[in-house]
């Protein structure tokens, strides 16, 4: 059975998902059916008489943000609205104030999972905020940049050169790296953005800095986000990445770990850990002047649940 393809649709309060989401809906191709989800009718702005001569399904999660009721709630209304609809398309819309982590999570496991393919996740951001530390001290802020296949830059006529300059040089820095980043004013996103989430690759070559060394060398790994690892494992992993990596310069991963998943960034001689809210894939990156490829992948497979 083919699957329905579901986007998440998220952004910080007052970024414009509501202008955004509405050319979406304008925009769609007309060989789809698309579905919507939204939190409240009111808080999107959608004229419910106008939906239903425009002849697209919308439906609501109520009782506040999709991360506080997913569960029963969403599973419930999922399901009536794919097996009432059958869209080729579901787009949802969660509010400002949820943590989307928890709705990828719950749109993968059974039994959404068994009727849904996540799509592309899109964040809006405003780029005057995106640049300021004070936002990014937010879990909030963080977590729906962290979970973004598509980090788009909204209301860019309102940022000057400065503010846009530093948007993209921070954008481009993020681990893991977005898909796509793009840039609207008015909301006028591309409804192809919504296909735009990255195809898995098993190995790839992450850039390396431009004042780096000429002889370091870099490679990733990634892996299925079904997978998961063992922590202990991957804590004497990056414990023994010293001695396994000779000349060992960077490395970082994000690894799902039971229900959850972790960001481990190793440095300067020492690791850290923390919770992040990507759940594209587990991936494995490292800079150093030379490896053993096939030993890593090898030991990384070993830290497999």
């Amino acid at each position: 059975m083919k699957k329905t393809i579901v986007n998440l649709f998220t952004g910080f309060l007052g970024v414009g998902k509501t202008t955004a989401l509405r050319h979406l809906i304008e925009h769609r191709p007309a060989h789809e059916k698309w579905a919507i989800i939204v939190n409240e009718f009111g808080e999107v702005g959608i004229d419910g008489a106008a939906l239903s001569q425009d002849e697209l399904a919308v439906a609501e999660i109520a009782g506040g943000c999709l991360c506080c009721v997913a569960g029963p709630q969403m599973t419930a209304t999922v399901a009536t609205l794919l097996r009432r609809e059958r869209p080729d398309r579901l787009l949802i819309e969660a509010s400002g104030l949820a943590h989307a982590a928890g709705v990828i999570d719950e749109l993968r496991a059974k039994p959404l999972g068994e009727a849904l393919e996540v799509g592309a996740v899109l964040t809006l951001v405003d780029p005057r905020q995106f640049i300021q530390p004070d936002y990014h001290r937010q879990p909030l802020y963080r977590d729906q940049i962290s979970i973004a296949d598509v980090l788009v830059a909204n209301k860019i006529d309102t940022a000057d050169v400065p503010t846009m300059e530093a948007f993209r040089q921070q954008a481009g820095a993020l681990f893991p790296p977005k898909s796509l980043v793009g840039e609207v004013r008015n909301g006028e996103l591309d409804p192809a953005w919504l296909d735009a989430a990255a195809a898995p690759k098993p190995r790839y070559r992450p850039a390396v800095p431009d004042d780096a060394a000429a002889q370091w060398r870099s490679m990733g790994w990634t892996f299925e986000p079904e997978q998961a690892f063992d922590g202990e494992k991957l804590t004497r992993f990056f414990d023994a990445l010293p001695t396994l990596v000779p000349g060992l310069v960077r490395a970082k991963g994000v690894f799902k770990v039971l229900d959850s998943w972790v960001w481990l960034n190793w440095a300067a001689g020492q690791w850290g850990a923390a919770q992040v809210s990507w759940r594209r894939d587990s991936r494995f990156e490292l800079i150093a002047e030379d490896f053993d490829a096939a030993a890593i992948e090898s030991t990384l497979r070993e830290c497999f649940e």
